[in-house]
């Protein structure tokens, strides 16, 4: 599939679906705490989303029945919600995306349940900054393996690793557009970034190996070794000059 390059219109459309995608995440930090279910969490996603004119993205995209993806201590992406209640000292990736007018938004967050400890509070730092490190090699005429390398240095620079088996992508009038967007990668490669372009840019850090594997569920993915997951996701416009961060919480 080919890339799309966004007019200037388009990507103000896509900055209104990550606003409700960020509208989202607010009111779920506003209530996050130990005893919260990961279902009350979902519903209230979908409250949000809905109650600003949105629609829920993720829930029936490829049979996923929720609205919320959540990734709870060594959970990397994509696990459904239910009744599994958050205790003191979990941490909890929070992935939402919403649909308005045929335009899409996604943003990612991991978050603490009451008091975690140093290390883990560690991991999710390194994991959002690895995520502004790779948003700020964006700017016209770099490589897209720029983004990557510069995710992947920090990253493993802070003795963490990046998960290989999933990758951000495009973003825009399909949920999942082209071009794929590893966190890992030697620079210089793969499609030149220009004007408008918007990338979901998204690292996923695991504390221990890279190693990860989908549940039963055919959807939770965990890392192998049990070891701790964080993940922060941004939808972010190439503009001139750099970057145009579409998705702020």
């Amino acid at each position: 599939m080919a890339i799309n390059y966004r007019s200037a219109e388009e990507i103000e459309k896509i900055r209104a679906a990550n606003r409700i995608v960020s509208a989202a995440h607010k009111r779920l930090e506003e209530v996050i705490r130990p005893g919260v279910t990961t279902s009350y969490l979902d519903t209230e996603a979908e409250t949000v989303i809905c109650d600003l004119g949105g629609r829920p993205s993720f829930k029936g995209y490829r049979g996923f029945p929720s609205t919320l993806c959540v990734a709870i201590n060594d959970q990397v992406v994509h696990g459904i919600p239910g009744k599994t209640e958050l205790a003191d000292g979990d941490i909890i990736g929070l992935d939402i995306g919403a649909e308005l007018g045929g335009y899409y938004g996604d943003a990612a967050r991991t978050l603490p349940i009451g008091e975690i400890g140093a290390e883990t509070r560690r991991l999710i730092d390194v994991t959002k900054q690895a995520l502004m490190v790779g948003i700020e090699a964006i700017r016209p005429g770099a490589s897209l393996s720029d983004i990557s390398h510069a995710i992947q240095t920090h990253v493993e620079n802070n003795g963490y690793c990046v998960v290989t088996a999933f990758v951000g992508h495009g973003i825009g009038t399909s949920p999942h557009e082209e071009p794929q967007v590893p966190n890992f990668g030697k620079p210089g490669r793969g499609p030149i970034l220009r004007k408008g372009m918007v990338l979901a840019i998204e690292p996923m850090v695991n504390m221990g190996g890279a190693e990860v594997q989908v549940l039963d569920d055919k959807w939770t993915v965990c890392t192998v070794d049990g070891s701790l997951s964080a993940h922060f996701e941004h939808s972010v416009a190439v503009v001139n000059g750099g970057y145009d961060i579409l998705s702020e919480i």
